[in-house]
């Protein structure tokens, strides 16, 4: 034994150091590190307040949501004072939880739960309040007319305040991936067999309840039997829905008989998208204010052209607002004589004049039999260079919209049916517009008009 060993006889063998010497070995001493202690206690006093910086986006969400006139949500709680049950869950957390969620590119409920007891700036919005996927996905495809009055209101006090004139409007539409698989999509007479089937599962899950009521908890026979229900129920819409897609392969020139519709999202129809492929989608409509990019109208359709859809949103305006715009921008999917004369005592269209075939060799700006007056001064007016300069706002407006909306994750979406994609489309417009009230009018969520709210407008 060593002089050293014997004095320091605890002292790890790899620890010990020898002098080097000239043709001597020498033996590298043991790295000395700090390794993590995860049962240590600590003691870290704080509250959710402290949890974010001032103007945070979530501050800026909040400040919005108690802003608005949430009654059309609170007429729908059936816990009372003075009654019994449990209390529910303020509207005000539920719809800044979806505001906030879209802003930052969540769509889903069930990750939405999640953020809200592991993410910083959701638990600051729920402020201790817990809430659950089910809870989410309620609020959202429930409350359709309210969001929809919402983004009134929200449009309505942006020109009370002077910022949105409703001068001049963009519309244009975009295509978004349905909630469905295109294998899904099948003819009359497979559905009809698919419908006999999921009848028969629902009786036979009906007769195995009856004859042993224990065989399964209650729990797990209610979710069989809902799995069973909503199966036969869209198998039935689905055979609802053919008839439409016939009259729309009518049109197209295409055989009847090849109409399908789809078991899992019967409401969606098969679209060309922007990459050329064809997929089941909606198609999200937004009408957009030129000078300050607001959204002023919102509409979803099943199906994947824009023709016919220039009347109806202008309507939808004039119905939100009691006024319709100046100037009513579209691309060349919209401008279908008969939405002209509709909207010629209305709007002036800008929308450019497709082009005339090289055989006929006629001039696109020239009045054609058949015209009508407004179709007639559409065509020359779209011929002057004032006109074609007005129409550059278009692309600048709706493009960016729908730029906006496709990186907050408006790529696929999270619901089926009309009603709730309308639900979804709705909450991408009043998100948009939030952050459009924090540049143009701060002082409307309680912002000054300073660098700092411009800074919290961008983070």
């Amino acid at each position: 034994m060593s002089e050293t060993q014997a004095l320091f006889p605890e002292l790890p063998q790899g620890q010990q150091q020898v002098c080097a010497t000239p043709g001597a070995q020498t033996t590298q001493a043991t790295a000395r590190v700090l390794v993590p202690n995860r049962v240590q206690m600590e003691m870290r006093p704080s509250n959710l307040e402290s949890l974010l910086a001032e103007g945070h986006r979530a501050r800026l969400v909040w400040g919005y949501v108690v802003g608005q006139n949430l009654s059309g949500l609170y007429a729908k709680i059936k816990a009372r004072q003075g009654g019994s049950g449990r209390s529910a869950i303020a509207p005000e957390i539920l719809f800044a939880l979806w505001l906030y969620a879209t802003l930052e590119g969540v769509g889903s409920a069930r990750e939405l739960a999640k953020l809200s007891l592991e993410h910083d700036a959701y638990r600051w919005i729920c402020g201790g309040v817990q809430v659950n996927y089910h809870t989410l996905s309620d609020f959202r495809n429930e409350h359709g007319t309210v969001l929809d009055e919402l983004l009134s209101d929200n449009v309505a006090a942006l020109m009370a305040a002077g910022v949105v004139k409703l001068k001049k409007v963009a519309q244009d539409g975009m295509r978004v991936r349905a909630n469905a698989g295109a294998a899904s999509f099948r003819r009359e007479d497979k559905l009809k067999d698919y419908l006999e089937q999921a009848r028969g599962q629902v009786q036979r899950l009906k007769r195995e309840i009856e004859a042993d009521p224990g065989a399964m908890s209650r729990k797990a026979q209610a979710a069989r039997e809902r799995a069973a229900r909503e199966r036969e129920q869209r198998i039935s819409q689905a055979l609802e829905r053919l008839p439409e897609v016939r009259e729309a392969k009518q049109r197209q020139g295409k055989k009847p008989e090849e109409a399908r519709a789809s078991t899992t999202d019967a409401q969606a129809s098969v679209m060309k998208m922007g990459d050329g492929g064809f997929r089941p989608a909606y198609n999200a409509q937004y009408a957009a204010e030129c000078e300050t990019q607001v959204i002023v109208g919102v509409d979803v359709l099943t199906s994947g052209s824009d023709m016919g859809q220039l009347a109806p949103m202008v309507e939808q305006v004039q119905q939100r607002y009691g006024q319709t715009p100046e100037q009513w921008l579209v691309d060349g999917g919209y401008p279908k004589h008969d939405q002209i004369d509709a909207v010629a005592d209305k709007t002036t269209v800008y929308a450019p004049v497709p082009k005339a075939k090289k055989e006929d060799g006629q001039d696109e700006h020239a009045s054609k039999p058949g015209d009508s007056a407004a179709v007639e001064q559409w065509r020359r007016r779209m011929a002057s260079d004032e006109a074609k300069a007005i129409y550059k706002d278009r692309a600048a407006t709706a493009e960016c919209v729908n730029a906006q909306a496709r990186n907050r994750g408006l790529v696929l979406l999270p619901v089926r049916g009309l009603t709730k994609v309308k639900c979804v489309v709705t909450l991408f417009a009043l998100a948009h517009n939030l952050m459009r009230m924090v540049a143009l009018a701060p002082e409307l969520i309680g912002l000054g008009t300073g660098a700092s709210a411009a800074c919290a407008g961008a983070g």
